[in-house]
């Protein structure tokens, strides 16, 4: 069914709407988040190799330090326990027990020997000293040393040796006290000696161990660039040019890993107990990849660019590719200015919902374009029996002139009057054509058809009028109350056989005109007044004399009102018909459009 036609530049699902459709923007959205994913991989793979080869490089400077730690721990605590045996000697004893006078060249010398003695199977011990209360001492490689006895002389450095109570004690260079001539560091063990018998202070020892013990531990530990350091910044062995990193930072029990620049990491821990910090620096390897945590990631990246393409899948299936089905559909039936179902396959999902949403819709407009045609035309089947019943205007207006001159001429002054009441009645009537009069021209018509009804009932017919004066102007569809009365006088009055009264009131309710036709006829039973309400159901069955008049005045009223509801009919038997019309303004506006 034709109903409207637009250019395609009407429709809204064409031009620029169409290449903005959900379906491009879902390509639009698939390729981003597949970027996104490359992007995160690659992201992802970056920070896991580099974790991965930062995790390596500490992990190994941790372990070469911890096992550095515990080998210079393991030899050191090897002299320690060899200082006691020194410490013990009867020889060192006698030495120490011996008042100032007696020291002598040979009491000197035996303590000397017997530290030899005990040194014989060490190798890297480089002197021993071993000091009296009174400042004496014995010593190895004696002409190799400075002593500085000013250091020696303060409560600090005794107080330092002191504190152990005759456990040993690491230092550098004797705690600042013993310094080789050829300026090389030595590690010093410290004792405070006891006597053993009297518990009585006789001394000091101090085991100094060579540098070269600690250059011999790094020289075995393969691609190493380590440094060995005093915590007061001696630098004792290894690669020197790392003393630009030391740091009392890396003073700890635990290994501190510091990352400088262009993959280059500082890791330092001090040794446990000992005033010795490992310093080692190690660069991450540029071309180390972790192959296996690589490959995962991979598959993640293939795992979920797989769920985003099944997604997308279900999305275009499911939603973009029926939708634009359907609208394609819907433009095929604008385009071609029709209102017809789509007979698409759709899923069954809010998609298909909307089809048969559509359908429904089409259905029914498509019923009420038929439903408003049935109107109308039976409007026009209702105008042009009443047109059928009319006389042409003005072969009707000539021909009443005529007789009205040949009445003159003859002297019938009342059927000249009666003629120019019937002109006066069907120009009224006729109304120029229009379909719409106000009330009062209506008023006149009736009171014009009436005049001429009495000529010929004479007074069986009376006539009463209630017209509210603000009802007048009212505008109503044309000849609704002639056919009522004509209906009252024909099928009510004259068959009751004795005078009647036709009364015709109105008033206005609510924006609403209440016309009212009351006659004293024969009356209507509930059967005969139900079809005529409900005649419209099957109009053929009305259309009769008898009943086409009211039948086809309702009808106009209906369709002129666009209501059902417009009319109510009373009647009793014997006694009175009341047909009541109520019609609304088309002019009237209501309280939401002031």
């Amino acid at each position: 069914m034709d109903t409207y036609n637009k250019t395609p530049m009407d429709n809204p699902l064409s031009g620029r709407v169409r290449r903005h459709s959900l379906s491009s923007r879902l390509h639009l959205v698939l390729i981003l988040i597949v970027l996104l994913l490359i992007a995160s991989f690659l992201a992802a793979g970056s920070y896991i190799v580099n974790s991965e080869r930062q995790q390596k490089v500490i992990s190994q400077s941790e372990g070469i330090i911890n096992g550095l730690n515990d080998a210079i721990r393991s030899d050191f605590g090897k002299y320690r326990e060899f200082s006691r045996l020194i410490m013990i000697d009867e020889r060192i004893l006698q030495f120490l027990r011996a008042n100032s006078e007696s020291v002598d060249m040979a009491l000197t010398n035996s303590a000397r020997s017997g530290i030899y003695d005990l040194l014989n199977p060490t190798t890297m011990v480089d002197s021993v000293f071993v000091f009296r209360n009174d400042g004496k001492y014995v010593a190895t490689n004696r002409g190799k040393f400075m002593i500085d006895e000013k250091r020696m002389n303060t409560d600090e450095w005794v107080d330092h040796l002191l504190a152990p109570k005759g456990s040993a004690i690491y230092s550098i260079n004797g705690d600042h006290a013993l310094f080789k001539i050829n300026g090389q560091p030595i590690i010093s063990i410290g004792r405070t000696i006891y006597d053993v018998s009297t518990q009585e202070k006789r001394g000091f020892l101090f085991m100094n161990i060579s540098s070269s013990l600690l250059d011999s531990m790094l020289t075995g530990i393969p691609d190493s660039n380590m440094m060995i350091m005093g915590t007061d910044g001696t630098f004792l062995a290894g690669n020197k040019e790392l003393e630009y990193y030391f740091d009392p930072v890396y003073f700890s029990e635990s290994v501190i890993h510091t990352y400088i620049d262009d993959g280059l990491y500082i890791s330092g821990k001090k040794v446990s107990g000992m005033p010795i910090v490992i310093i080692d620096a190690r660069y991450m390897e540029k071309w180390a990849y972790p192959i296996q945590s690589l490959y995962i990631l991979l598959l993640l990246l293939l795992v979920f660019s797989l769920a985003v393409f099944i997604v997308y899948l279900f999305v275009s299936r499911n939603i973009t590719t029926p939708l634009f089905k359907l609208t394609s559909a819907m433009e095929k039936n604008r385009d071609e200015g029709k209102l017809e179902k789509i007979d698409i396959v759709m899923p069954r999902n809010e998609i298909g919902v909307l089809k048969d949403s559509y359908n429904g819709m089409v259905e029914r407009v498509n019923e009420l374009f038929d439903s408003l045609i049935e109107k109308e035309k039976t409007l026009q089947r209702a105008e042009m029996r009443v047109l059928h019943e009319q006389i042409k205007p003005h072969f009707l207006y000539n021909s009443l002139e005529t007789i009205g001159c040949l009445a003159v001429d003859a002297g019938a002054v009342q059927v000249q009057e009666a003629l120019e009441t019937l002109g006066s009645f069907y120009r009224n009537f006729l109304s120029k054509g229009e379909r719409e009069i106000p009330l009062k021209t209506e008023i006149s018509i009736i009171k014009d058809y009436l005049s001429l009804q009495k000529l010929r009932y004479g007074d069986i017919i009376n006539d009463e009028y209630d017209i509210a004066p603000d009802s007048l102007e009212f505008p109503i569809p044309k000849l609704i109350l002639q056919p009522i009365v004509e209906n009252s006088i024909y099928h009510g009055i004259r068959m009751k056989g004795e005078p009647g009264t036709i009364r015709i009131s109105s008033r206005i309710e609510e924006d609403s005109l209440h016309i009212t036709v009351r006659d004293s006829g024969v009356g209507m039973d509930e059967a005969h007044i139900k079809q005529i309400l409900e005649s419209r159901n099957n109009p053929d069955k009305s259309d009769t004399s008898e009943s086409f008049g009211l039948w086809g005045t309702i009808e106009r009223i209906r369709y002129y009102c666009g209501s059902d509801d417009v009319v109510s009919i009373r009647s009793e038997q014997g006694e009175y018909t009341e047909i009541e019309f109520i019609i609304r303004s088309h002019y009237v506006q209501s309280d939401a459009d002031r």
